[in-house]
């Protein structure tokens, strides 16, 4: 059977073996190809499942989008416990270990500066939605969020918000979520790995202060949402945004 690189991430090289049971794409094993002091995590995956149109057919069927995410991220994630992961474009693929090379050496002056930067962090999400009293009475809730936003991004050394998030200091409409509501924050947080304990710590303390919102905390993750390359670029495919990314 003819086989294709599917692409995960690129990292700088690990001593931790990879999981022995860790499998991504198409159930397909993860493995590394090397470069330049760069590492490709990779699957070897069926060509005639994985090509060009095909491939495009699986995007656009979104329940096999949804099993090309989950697998996708299982295997970033996994590589969060060995290293700091440079997430790729969701859908990276190519023919072969000698085309990984390839990109690898094509991509190191964007690569690199990238990895340094995200080196020892990971990424954590916060998002809040309007709940119990709040969304029944009306009860102002503009400065829980707020509130949470502003301890929160003290532990961060970046921060991205999403479209309706209150900012410190302006006031606005929440954006809308679709089935799950008003949104009145959507932020992912870069945190260094020794401050992630007082970041969960302060949120832990802050979350009893914040009734008529419900509060959901993710993470840690690979820090998809800080992924912009030097000289420009997308931030790295994900579950919440599986288009973007380096490719």
């Amino acid at each position: 059977m003819s086989t294709v690189r599917y692409v995960y991430a690129v990292t700088r090289p690990f001593r931790a073996p990879l999981p022995v049971a860790l499998t991504g794409v198409a159930g397909a094993p993860a493995h590394t190809v090397a470069e330049g002091g760069l590492v490709a995590v990779v699957s070897s995956v069926p060509e005639a499942d994985f090509a060009e149109v095909p491939l495009r057919r699986r995007l656009d069927d979104p329940v096999r989008l949804a099993e090309l995410t989950r697998a996708h991220d299982n295997v970033v994630a996994a590589l969060v416990s060995v290293t700091s992961p440079l997430p790729l474009r969701l859908a990276t693929v190519r023919p072969d270990d000698d085309a990984v090379r390839e990109l690898l050496a094509y991509g190191r002056a964007r690569f690199v500066p990238t990895l340094e930067r995200l080196e020892g962090r990971l990424e954590w999400g916060v998002t809040v939605y309007p709940e119990g009293f709040g969304r029944r009475t009306g009860e102002p809730v503009g400065a829980v969020p707020r509130l949470l936003h502003e301890r929160l991004a003290r532990h961060a050394e970046a921060v991205r918000t999403g479209p309706g998030t209150p900012r410190p200091g302006e006031t606005g409409e929440p954006g809308e979520s679709g089935e799950s509501g008003p949104v009145l924050l959507d932020a992912a947080y870069l945190v260094r790995r020794a401050a992630c304990a007082a970041f969960v710590e302060e949120f832990n303390r802050l979350i009893p202060r914040a009734p008529g919102v419900r509060v959901v905390l993710s993470g840690p993750r690979a820090p998809y949402s800080f992924v912009t390359l030097a000289g420009g670029g997308s931030p790295a495919g994900s579950p919440r945004h599986p288009g973007g990314g380096i490719g």
